[in-house]
């Protein structure tokens, strides 16, 4: 197991070592329903006490009977129950041990479980309702899985197992109640029962599910503990994905892919040739930091060399300049940056991380200048057409170059504008918003310098209107007023590494001018549809749960938002919002007209929807922006 490195926890988290989800269900299960009660306050501040002793363990005392003592395995992390001790008289089933566990990190599983034996496949006709789903609600989960489906879709049927189906379908029901919960009421017993799941999903050989609830129980936890580094909108989406995951796996209608893989595996890569593009700084909110070097094969192939340690900020800053830990290549990763690999024997992760394994050998070779040899591709097409050929499902935006010119500042954003006639206003945004590294500084300089033309390659964000999170830039060729790099540099700064100077740029005396005056802000398609009021009413479901939408649903909220959305012309996403308001507000009474519980999951179904169908139309909004 290792901590995953976009985890994060309370307060003197980074203290505490990781725990197994498993290891942590295990104990809040095991605790009375008067205790359970209790499990929140008692892991509040907590984690603040811990004191580490010279053996590795980790010791949080409360009062002067009871301490609780955390002994990880060798790989840092509690993954047996035996591994976490208290001393008070209730041991194991105190409400000392679960409470140090809650405050704990949430580690995640590398080693792959092998599926449970079961039966025969389970068919898989196209469901149009997933588990639990009402007579009524069938529309919810078509809706849900034609918008989100994507290219994965749910036509591909059978391949699963019924103890897939079963663990999807465990899966889903606690989603659901965590949803209906929200941030409000998804403490410690809420999360217990999703990693519980989680965990079921695991050794049925089902990691993305498994993975999409960990996103969510960190989301939560960090939501609740109000950390700076927690999003609403990410936390709405990791729901999203979970919900839409374990539904569509629960119907039995899922294919392969949507299991997803149990572990980076590395396959033979042959004899490789790379050349380095930038450096990336890594950091993640549990401690861990380092660097991640982009390359590029000679066949346009994108590959990465990475070095990720516990160290944090420190490590990141510092690991930009630390040897490559790649078969014996005598370089930097600022050297690769801007020179190349020759590797023999060469492994390969699906993402394109370079392993170093025992049989590779890599020989340092020069590099070349950004529009030369393999990297001409990058900046050879304009941005909107490479964003199009991104696909908008799975894994993360790969790299984009352009040449820009710059417009000016917005905010902490920069506007500029792609050289390309009829090209729209694109925003430069921070890669990593941390203070501390240059990301946000360089933009800075680089906005005060309308006119100035210059190479970029980034990330683009295809959550925001036409945005590009740029990791290195460089001049454009030929241009006359453009950067000024030192020789050295082979034409290219790392925005996270590098600080450019006010010697890098042309003087105002030399004629920059701006060819265009900074509007106040850019045209934005996504803030300027009503689609945001969908947005909010999805997200006040998240913080608040079913509750928080209900009380939406009682004022005059609902008919304007129906109102705005039909006369932008989204009438789907108005029918959807206002079922997702009805059903939130849904009063079901038993026999004898007393008031019963509401279904979790058709509540779930209906909130999924509206949140698939916005996730569609807010993604074909950034796509027009990029035109």
């Amino acid at each position: 197991m290792s901590i995953d490195e976009s985890s994060t926890g309370g307060p003197g988290s980074v203290l505490l070592p990781a725990v197994a989800p498993e290891v942590l269900a295990e104990a809040v299960e095991s605790l009375s329903g008067r205790l359970r009660k209790k499990l929140d306050a008692a892991i509040e501040g907590c984690a603040a006490g811990a004191v580490r002793a010279a053996d590795g363990s980790v010791g949080v005392r409360f009062g002067e009977d009871a301490v609780v003592t955390l002994r990880p395995g060798p790989s840092g992390v509690v993954t047996e129950a035996d591994q976490a001790v208290c001393g008070c008289l209730l041991a194991p089933r105190c409400l000392h041990r679960a409470a140090v566990l809650g405050a704990s990190p949430i580690a995640d599983p590398e080693e792959p479980a092998p599926p449970a034996p079961g039966p025969e496949p389970v068919p898989g006709p196209a469901a149009a309702a997933g588990p639990g789903a009402a007579p009524g609600a069938s529309g919810a989960p078509a809706a849900a899985v034609r918008e989100a489906g994507g290219a994965e879709g749910a036509a591909k049927g059978g391949g699963l197992t019924a103890a897939q189906v079963r663990a999807a379908a465990a899966l889903w029901g606690a989603a659901a109640e965590a949803l209906a919960a929200g941030v409000t009421a998804g403490g410690a017993v809420v999360q217990a029962e999703l990693l519980r799941a989680a965990h079921t999903a695991r050794i049925a050989g089902l990691p993305r599910a498994e993975a999409a609830a960990l996103r969510v129980v960190r989301g939560l936890r960090a939501a609740r503990d109000r950390s700076a580094a927690q999003r609403l909108a990410e936390l709405t989406g990791a729901f999203r994905e979970l919900l839409y995951t374990a539904g569509l796996l629960a119907s039995g209608a899922a294919g392969a892919g949507l299991t997803g893989a149990v572990r980076r595996s590395y396959e033979a890569g042959g004899s490789l040739r790379v050349y380095g593009l930038c450096r990336e700084p890594v950091l993640s909110a549990t401690g861990y930091g380092g660097v991640a070097t982009h390359l590029l094969g000679v066949d346009g192939a994108h590959y990465s060399v990475s070095d990720v340690r516990p160290g944090g900020l420190a490590r990141a800053r510092g690991a930009g300049a630390a040897s490559v830990a790649l078969g014996g290549a005598v370089l930097d990763h600022a050297g690769l940056a801007r020179g190349g690999l020759r590797v023999v024997g060469a492994t390969v992760s699906p993402e394109g991380r370079l392993g170093a394994g025992r049989g590779v050998r890599a020989t340092a070779v020069g590099g070349v200048a950004w529009g030369e040899g393999p990297t001409a591709a990058l900046f050879s097409r304009p941005a909107a057409e490479a964003v199009a050929a991104m696909p908008a499902e799975g894994a993360g935006p790969g790299l984009l170059g352009c040449d820009v010119r710059v417009v000016g500042a917005s905010g902490d954003h920069v506007l500029v504008r792609e050289l390309t006639p009829g090209a729209p206003l694109l925003r430069l945004a921070p890669a990593h918003p941390h203070p501390e590294l240059p990301h946000a500084a360089n933009l800075r300089r680089i906005a005060g310098h309308p006119g100035l033309v210059l190479r970029v390659l980034g990330r683009p964000d295809l959550d925001r209107a036409a945005t590009l999170r740029p990791l290195a830039v460089g001049p454009v060729p030929g241009a006359e007023h453009s950067l000024r790099l030192p020789p050295d540099w082979l034409g290219r700064a790392d925005l996270g590494y590098d600080r450019l100077q006010g010697a890098h740029f042309p003087g105002d005396a030399e004629g920059l001018v701006p060819q265009e005056s900074a509007p106040a802000a850019g045209a934005d398609p996504l803030a300027d549809s009503p689609l945001w009021r969908v947005r909010r009413l999805l997200e006040a479901g998240v913080a608040g749960g079913r509750r928080a939408v209900a009380e939406a649903a009682r004022g005059a909220e609902p008919a304007a938002l129906a109102a705005a959305l039909r006369r932008a012309g989204f009438g789907s996403a108005a029918e959807l919002a206002a079922a997702l308001t009805a059903e939130a507000d849904r009063r079901p009474r038993d026999a004898f007209g007393r008031l019963a519980d509401a279904s979790a999951e058709r509540y779930a179904w209906a909130w999924l929807a509206a949140a698939a169908h916005l996730a569609a139309a807010e993604r074909s909004l950034v796509a027009a922006s990029w035109s």
